[in-house]
């Protein structure tokens, strides 16, 4: 199974999640930046609002691309320990690697949201989107920080992913609805036929076209 693009992803992904349209309290999360352009198609047609969760992957010293653990905006960290010993990464690294991971986040999340309050998450049906899950560090860092503020029901959203991977995050989320779980992965952009780069000024305008209402988080 191919996808033309994440919007076409977004919108066959809302197929399987259309039960949820039009119910109260619903919030879409999408993960900037490819994330955002698939979850604007599933909150558009749930009728539901749109904002961001950042989570950040700690990559492997000389393979930035590998993660051996990742960090949320709300600072809950995941790391694979495995991984850790066998990409020979010291302490001081994973920290370091962390802490810039995190200055990372604040600065994404003022681009992205500027003054605008955090939405209100207790209470409510939370589906975080992404473009597609690999590792799914990141993913697990975020569904983990997001159980934390007490959602009614959590619930992933992705078009495509490794089964290893999905049986994992399935053990997390409250349901994971994933288009495509082939045996064979190689990576996310492999499984779309277009998958170029999300600019931040995209990620900006999608978010303005779904706010969600202004409410200010409490505790």
């Amino acid at each position: 199974m191919y996808f033309e693009n994440r919007r076409q992803a977004g919108r066959l992904l809302a197929k399987e999640l259309a039960w949820l349209r039009g119910q109260k309290d619903v919030l879409v999360l999408g993960v900037p930046r490819g994330g955002v352009v698939v979850a604007y198609e599933v909150a558009k047609e749930l009728q539901a609002p749109l904002d961001i969760y950042i989570a950040r992957k700690i990559g492997a010293p000389y393979n930035p691309e590998l993660a051996i653990g990742a960090v949320a905006s709300d600072g809950t960290v995941v790391l694979d320990h495995k991984l850790i010993a066998q990409s020979g990464a010291a302490g001081a690294y994973v920290q370091q690697e962390t802490d810039r991971q995190r200055e990372e986040i604040k600065r994404r999340l003022a681009v992205y949201r500027g003054d605008r309050p955090d939405p209100v998450l207790e209470g409510k049906t939370i589906v975080l989107v992404d473009d597609g899950v690999a590792t799914g560090a990141t993913v697990l860092a975020s569904l983990r920080a997001l159980r934390q503020r007490k959602p009614a029901q959590l619930i992933l959203a992705v078009p495509v992913g490794p089964p290893d991977t999905i049986q994992q995050l399935s053990q997390e989320a409250d349901r994971v609805v994933c288009l495509f779980v082939p045996d064979i992965f190689w990576a996310v952009g492999a499984f779309y036929e277009v998958f170029d780069q999300t600019s931040d000024e995209e990620v900006i305008r999608l978010l303005r076209e779904k706010q969600p209402p202004q409410k200010t988080a409490k505790g």
